[in-house]
């Protein structure tokens, strides 16, 4: 029986049919839409957590992108795009693989919860240089690297790939500017697997790949 991915569009569980199109794991993508933002009742019954990814495995049933991804790798795919303690980029691996999730969308995250303040709030204005500091430390770390673990594609850029990307249709800012952000985000969208899983999880969805705000953000 195929893993089962339960994915709601325009969220970060594009992720997981995009790790399992780059090491060829057969999926069933069950989709789910907004209501009228948050994810719909029979999504939120498939897992305390109530929000998206859930994979089903089985009998295993789990949620949490991060997790899901490791659980996808190590268990059908060998491990592979997470580097192992043996190789001489493993603590950049580390590093950047958690920092996507902990640090770059948590930023985000706030910045965009605190866009209901006025302009010049102090709490806003604290939110949006965090998040400008960590878009700067990405962009020179992508300026000097082709992938956040240096040379290989890793699940630290799945993660990353979102977190600039969809995410921006919630919080339209223009990161344009950020040269090796844009340079990286073209990489990424070369990827045939990378194509195959977005035409697959949000089928016409325009991807946000130089760095501009959506035409049509999802919330203004």
């Amino acid at each position: 029986m195929p893993l089962k991915i339960h994915h709601l569009h325009t969220s970060q569980s594009e992720r997981l049919p995009w790790l399992c199109e780059e090491l060829s794991i057969p999926y069933d993508l069950i989709t789910y839409t907004r209501s009228p933002f948050l994810a719909p009742p029979d999504l939120k019954a498939l897992h305390p957590s109530g929000t998206a990814p859930v994979i089903e495995d089985g009998p295993v049933k789990i949620g949490e992108s991060g997790a899901c991804i490791e659980y996808i790798s190590h268990r059908h795919g060998g491990g592979r795009l997470f580097l192992p303690p043996s190789h001489e980029s493993y603590p950049d691996f580390l590093y950047w693989w958690h920092w996507a999730n902990a640090t770059l969308q948590s930023s985000a995250l706030r910045a965009f919860s605190l866009r209901v303040l006025e302009e010049g709030d102090m709490s806003r204005k604290i939110a949006e240089e965090k998040l400008e500091r960590n878009l700067k430390m990405m962009d020179e770390r992508l300026k000097a690297n082709e992938w956040l673990a240096g040379s290989e594609f890793t699940v630290a850029d799945i993660m990353a790939g979102f977190s600039t990307g969809t995410m921006r249709y919630f919080y339209p800012i223009d990161i344009s500017q950020y040269t090796g952000i844009v340079a990286w985000l073209g990489r990424v969208g070369g990827r045939e697997a990378f194509r195959r899983a977005m035409e697959r999880a949000d089928p016409g969805m325009e991807l946000l790949l130089d760095g501009k705000p959506p035409r049509k953000p999802f919330m203004g």
